[in-house]
């Protein structure tokens, strides 16, 4: 029977703490900043047709039926054609920020669809402009009603940044890859990396659900 050494991990703890910051790092970005797009996106979607919303739709469906990382590869491998050419941080961020735009757009959008026709005349009837009302008036209770929906989005996101290793940059993946290739200990170093990614998941929905009480006044499900 075969015994497992986790001690001989312990000088690679270094590289694997490295990676996963950088796994932070990049998922802050990308949840602050997808989530934006996905609210713009959601906005234009939700009023009147026109060639903005049918584009972004266009964006929309895209993305969410293909893989992500056919779309990173894409962005690694295909813009430098087009004469755009960016880091693997710069590409592994954008993938993700475009990946997570495209299903919060969708996610805020189900939440914008469901508001009474009511709250837009309200905001009519105040003297709010069409953007005033949308931002104050049926924003905020549209993301309390998808806000958890929003919340596993935003950790599937995370969860899959664990591709853009394959580009070569150094996140925990990459640093686990590493790891596994100098120590030949496979069932150890993926053990410790899978809990890594839990823990990372579980603070990550804690940390969110509890700024959504605090925001939305959402209940923990």
């Amino acid at each position: 029977m075969a015994q497992l050494n986790f001690a001989e991990l312990w000088p690679y703890w270094p590289e694997l703490l490295a990676g996963l910051w950088v796994t932070v790092q990049l998922t802050v970005v990308a949840t602050l900043g997808g989530v934006s797009l996905g609210i713009l996106g959601a906005a234009l979607r939700s009023g009147r047709p026109g060639w903005a919303s049918r584009l972004w739709g266009v964006y929309v469906e895209l993305i969410r039926n293909t893989p992500f990382v056919v779309q990173l590869f894409f962005i690694v491998f295909g813009l430098p054609n087009l004469g755009v050419k960016l880091t693997a941080g710069e590409a592994a961020l954008l993938a993700m920020l475009i990946n997570l735009g495209a299903y919060s757009t969708e996610i805020i959008r189900a939440g914008i669809q469901v508001t009474p026709k009511g709250q837009w005349e309200a905001g009519r009837v105040l003297g709010l402009s069409r953007a005033q009302t949308f931002l104050r008036v049926v924003l905020p209770p549209s993301l309390q009603r998808i806000y958890p929906a929003l919340v596993s989005q935003c950790i599937i996101v995370m969860l899959g940044s664990s591709v853009v290793s394959q580009v070569s940059y150094e996140e925990l993946t990459f640093a686990a890859n590493l790891i596994q290739s100098r120590t030949f200990l496979s069932f150890e170093v993926y053990l410790v990396t899978t809990l890594l990614y839990l823990a990372l998941s579980v603070a990550m929905r804690q940390l969110l659900l509890a700024l959504g009480r605090k925001w939305f006044g959402v209940e923990p499900a």
